[in-house]
């Protein structure tokens, strides 16, 4: 593990922030200090001998002044300390990725990457025993700290961290929140035999979807705070050490522009290395255009459900059975009487929360040795169950406010951030979903359960739910075809996961759409074998970006004057916003399927009242590696209202693929 020494968060205004350049003379040099001061000024085709600062050649430069007024300043990025914040077993074989079959070797010379709070390095999931030493690619170092020393390195750790206030957390790559231990073991945890959380839920083998790789633990979140310039360090740290593929749960707390989005700017630099950068699309949901992380250089992620449920059956007086979810393995030890928490709340309780159970709300004569019918709404379910136990109460039943589908799993999390992408409308998000509801994991014993200051329990697995939690399966996912598929880029990779992805239902069992899941639910069993891909390289994402108006985006890049439209970008699913009439968009393929002989028949399923049609409609390929250009002729047939989108698909297939990509399209 690795970081940066603890910058002082009470700087002078006149402070700086540097980040460590790509000097090919000192690759690993580091630069100055890391103030967290309010702006954060971003430049590139900056010459060191023109500037008082040192700044980058070839990488990620930054500094923060107050005041500056600079020409080669592209940007001014407000730093706020909760601009970002995090999105908060089964899971695997609920997917179908077969853990025990064991994968190519190459997998244990992966280096994986996490930015997240830290890591628990104790917890199992984290057991070197077995492993090889290092990889000769790995460029980091251990850096030590509080609670930490050299030990807890084992083979192949990094961090980054800011200065930290010690009474909030470790400053040290210890993790104190649990967030960033939970989503590093279902990234590249070990298999770990008889895990469980709390009362035994959930008993079996937990383990991470790539359990071999090398794991880079980078912490960038401090006391659940984040800020632009310890996130750009460590992403700028990961990206030299040599980390192939990042995982990221954390996002802004609204959908950012790319000049403002920290994030997207280090993610850009990845793409440039050819390192897959997956991150969490946010758990706003359902209300649209909500979801975040969305440049096309970001694998995108929104949460989905699985099987996993623990059941009890509340039996009522008159016989009737209900039954639900529950959290606890304790049996009544006789009849108790029931009593609704609207019966049994004090007289200044707003009407509208007297059925809520919140803080000091409930009358104890009402309550005491009662069942206590408390509804979802306002307030922690946690702290409900505070409140019914300070009133004398035995128990609770936590009820939903409307009856959710009974469709089988998975279905989408009704958390789970949508679309449409409000930055880049022509690039439809989340790209893929994943399970991200109830997932068991190793987790940080300096936190207890709940993450709440009441809690004083500890535990070594955890359950967490969130697109946080949906990440790190696509990371791993990711991290599973870089074995396999050394040589594929990053844009391929991403390609291979989304036209592979299957529909799913929402939370009330009707179809879900594009703007809740992407391409679908993610399908690790097809994702190594796609037949074709849809490939991007960086410089294609620059003339995305010249084409979007930022005109300086790359350094040493100058944008022609007629840069193609952004909807031409060879992204694996298509989004039109404001059709009018007919358009037509340009799209690549690179077979990469069986010996290279192939043929593939284009078919369409278009959005209501629209024609798709493609041209050439077969693709003949006669060797892998072999790219094919098609254009799509989008054209609304009839007029359904403007501004609302339709959803279809349009597919390429043989004989043994089907390359499915998702079509969204409002009318104008």
């Amino acid at each position: 593990m690795a970081s940066r020494p603890p910058s002082p968060r009470n700087k002078p205004p006149n402070s700086t922030v540097r980040f460590r350049s790509e000097n090919p003379r000192n690759p690993k040099s580091r630069l100055g200090s890391v103030s967290v001061q309010l702006w954060v000024f971003f430049f590139f085709n900056q010459k060191p001998e023109h500037s008082v600062f040192v700044c980058s050649v070839f990488f990620i430069s930054a500094f923060a002044a107050v005041g500056a007024e600079l020409e080669e300043v592209v940007a001014v990025i407000e730093s706020r300390p909760r601009k970002y914040s995090t999105h908060t077993t089964r899971s695997w074989e609920f997917s179908g990725l077969n853990l025990a079959a064991g994968y190519d070797v190459a997998e244990s010379s992966l280096i994986v990457g996490i930015l997240d709070s830290g890591v628990w390095p104790e917890a199992e999931s984290f057991s070197d025993e077995g492993m090889e030493a290092v990889p000769k690619s790995w460029k980091g170092i251990c850096q030590t700290g509080q609670e930490f020393n050299s030990s807890h390195c084992n083979k192949g750790f990094e961090t980054y961290y800011g200065r930290l206030d010690a009474t909030e957390d470790y400053r040290s790559p210890r993790d104190k929140d649990g967030h960033g231990t939970h989503t590093a073991a279902t990234f590249a945890g070990r298999q770990v035999r008889n895990a469980s959380a709390l009362g035994g839920f959930a008993r079996g083998t937990a383990s991470g979807g790539a359990p071999l790789a090398r794991l880079a633990v980078y912490k960038k979140i401090g006391g659940n705070t984040c800020f632009d310039e310890d996130m750009l360090a460590a992403m700028d740290d990961a990206i030299a050490d040599g980390v192939q593929v990042i995982s990221i749960s954390i996002g802004a707390d609204e959908p950012l522009s790319p000049v403002n989005d920290s994030l997207s700017i280090g993610a850009l630099h990845a793409a440039r290395k050819n390192v897959v950068v997956v991150c969490s699309g946010g758990n706003d949901g359902p209300k649209p255009g909500t979801v975040v992380n969305t440049p096309p250089w970001i694998l995108t992620v929104g949460a989905s459900n699985m099987d996993r449920g623990f059941l009890g059956t509340v039996v009522l007086g008159n016989g009737m059975k209900i039954t639900g979810q529950t959290v606890t393995h304790h049996k009544l030890p006789k009849r108790l009487p029931l009593i609704s928490a609207a019966d049994a709340a004090l007289p200044w309780v707003p009407d509208n929360e007297t059925d809520q159970c919140l803080p000091d709300s409930l009358a104890p004569e009402k309550v005491r040795g009662k069942i206590v019918l408390c509804l979802r709404g306002s307030g922690t379910r946690y702290l409900k169950g505070v409140e019914v136990k300070r009133a004398g109460g035995a128990g609770f039943i936590l009820a939903n406010t409307a009856a959710l589908g009974d469709d089988a799993a998975p279905f989408m999390a009704s958390f789970s951030s949508r679309g449409p992408n409000v930055i880049h409308p022509c690039i439809l998000k989340p790209d893929v979903a994943a399970p991200g509801v109830n997932i068991l994991a190793a987790w940080s014993q300096a936190s207890p359960p709940t993450k709440l200051s009441q809690d004083r329990r500890s535990v070594k697995y955890n359950f967490d739910s969130g697109t946080s939690m949906a990440c790190p399966h696509v990371a791993a996912l990711a991290a599973l075809l870089k074995a396999i598929h050394p040589t594929w880029s990053s844009a391929a990779i991403r390609s291979a996961i989304m036209t592979t992805g299957r529909t799913i239902t929402d939370e009330r069992g009707h179809t879900a759409t594009p703007f809740q899941f992407g391409s679908g639910q993610f399908c690790p069993s097809k994702a190594a074998d796609p037949g074709l891909v849809y490939d991007a390289s960086y410089t294609d994402y620059l003339l995305y970006l010249c084409s979007y108006g930022l005109k300086n985006a790359g350094e040493r890049f100058n944008c022609p004057k007629f840069p193609p439209p952004m909807y031409d970008l060879n992204y694996p699913s298509v989004s039109v916003p404001k059709l009018n009439g007919t358009l037509t968009i340009k799209r690549s393929v690179m077979n990469v399927g069986g010996d290279g002989n192939a043929v593939y028949f284009f078919s369409a399923k278009p959005p209501l009242g629209m024609t798709v049609t493609a041209r050439p409609s077969v693709l003949f390929f006669s060797r892998v590696g072999e790219r094919k250009e098609f254009t799509l002729t989008i054209e609304a047939r009839e007029y359904y209202g403007e501004g609302g989108y339709g959803f279809g698909w349009y597919s390429w297939r043989d004989n043994y693929h089907v390359v499915r990509s998702p079509i969204a399209v409002s009318m104008g």
